[in-house]
This record gives structure tokens, C-alpha cells and sequence, in this order.
């Protein structure tokens, strides 16, 4: 397990934000695909959607919600696009029961385009989020647009105090080290699941083995399909035969 440190219990940030149409907008960003993630975006969705209403409110008061996330890994390995939009749907016409909820993820893995390549201003913003912490300058057509200078200036190493500077790398640091955890859980799960195939596979022959060991003249056929298997799943001749009786 690797230990929390200051400023860092959670591997998220989010932001709030009322559009001046009354749309409610929760942004955040993801670092790692930890466990009970999805089931967050949807609590806090719900939750905002919910506490805008003081007691006796009427329900027509209520304003939709948007979870916008940006997550730094894949999250749908199926889908091609960066974007990808949920909301409530009937499940077999697909219409739409309210717009009032809407969850959008955006996976920036998937986000190649170049700085050359970018034309809308979402790109823009997704390239700098991707980006902001390699680059040493602001290019040109990222200064033209006031915010994006501002965001610029506020992500300089060089503006960060001493402390603050610290606080940053180790945050970093955090980040990397819970990578590495979780591909090392991941890796072990998946090990896990090949040597139980590999087992209930094997389980199987030995089944096979024992129905016709009651045939004298399959045994000997039946002992070098068996010692077959096993060396081509990496065990040694030897251990195979050991196993085996053979």
C-alpha cells in the first residue's frame, strides 16, 4: 500500500459551475481508475441535482446537471471516440425521460491530435490539459485566447513558491506510485485467471485420462496427450512427468 501524503487523499480534483442558462456543471478530472469511481460520478451528479431545492421548493425550480470528467486513462476500451455521453433512456426506444442528468467523459488517451491539428476551442483546452505540464512556453495560438494565457501562467513551475513546489512533485510522485500498484494488481488478477484456465483445463484431461485408462490399449496415447499439455503451459518435462506418474 503505498502511504497518503499531505494534499493528496484523493486522486481527483473538480470543479463547479453554474452556465448562464442555470445548467449546473461539475468538472473533474481523474487521474487513476480507482475502485467505486463511476459510482461517484453518478453520487455527486445526483447529489447537486438534488440539493438545489430548500424545502417546500417546487421540482420545476430544479436546473439539469452535467458531470463533465476527464479521466487520464481508458476508461471505454471499446469505443473509439474521446467523448463519450450517457443520460437517461428508455432501454428499448431510446427515447429520452429528462435531460435534466447527463454524464460526459472524456478520455484524453484517446485525444492524439497534434498542435497543428487543433481547430475548436474544446481542443484547445483538451491539448493544454494533456500537455500544459511538457511545455515550456505558451504557443501563439493558445495566447490569443485570454483564458487559456491565464490557465498557461497559473500551471508555470517557475511562478510556484519553494513549498508549493515541493507539494507539486510529490503529488507527482503519488500519482506514478499508485500507477505502478495498480498494474501490479491488475498484472497479478490476470495471472490468476490464466493458471485457473490452465488448471480446469488440465482438470479436464485428467477426467478424460481416467475414462480411458479403463482402456488399456488409449493409456499410453492418453499419458502423452497429457505430458503434451502441460509442457506447452511452461511446466518442465520433468515436473510434468513427476505430476503425472508417467
Amino acid at each position: 500500500m503505498v502511504p497518503a501524503i499531505e494534499g493528496m487523499k484523493d486522486t481527483y480534483v473538480d470543479v463547479k459551475t453554474v452556465l448562464a442558462n442555470g445548467k449546473h456543471v461539475i468538472v473533474e478530472m481523474q487521474v487513476l481508475n480507482v475502485q467505486g469511481f463511476e459510482q461517484r460520478i453518478l453520487y455527486n451528479a445526483a447529489k447537486n441535482y438534488s440539493l438545489q431545492l430548500a424545502k417546500g421548493q417546487d421540482y420545476t425550480l430544479l436546473n439539469p446537471v452535467i458531470a463533465l470528467t476527464l479521466t487520464d486513462f481508458v476508461m471505454f476500451p471499446e469505443a473509439v471516440e474521446h467523448v463519450s455521453r450517457f443520460k437517461l433512456l428508455e432501454q428499448h426506444r431510446f427515447t429520452n425521460y429528462t435531460d435534466d442528468l447527463e454524464l460526459v467523459f472524456v478520455e484524453l488517451p484517446k485525444f492524439g491530435k497534434t498542435e497543428d491539428q487543433l481547430a475548436a476551442i474544446d481542443e484547445f483546452w483538451l491539448y493544454f490539459v494533456g500537455h500544459s505540464g511538457t511545455m515550456d512556453r505558451v504557443p501563439p495560438r493558445f495566447a490569443a485566447d485570454p483564458a487559456l494565457r491565464q490557465a498557461f501562467e497559473l500551471t508555470e513551475e517557475s511562478k510556484l513558491s519553494l513549498a508549493g513546489l515541493e507539494m507539486q512533485h510529490r503529488r507527482f510522485d503519488f500519482v506514478r506510485r499508485q500507477r505502478a500498484v495498480l498494474k501490479k494488481a491488475a498484472d497479478a488478477e490476470a495471472n490468476l485467471a490464466q493458471a485457473e484456465a490452465h488448471w480446469a483445463q488440465a482438470e479436464a484431461i485428467a477426467a478424460q485420462a481416467e475414462a480411458n485408462a479403463a482402456q488399456p490399449e488409449g493409456k499410453a496415447e492418453t499419458e502423452q496427450a497429457l505430458l503434451a499439455h502441460c509442457i506447452a503451459n511452461g511446466m518442465t518435462e520433468a515436473a510434468a512427468r513427476a505430476m503425472l506418474g508417467v
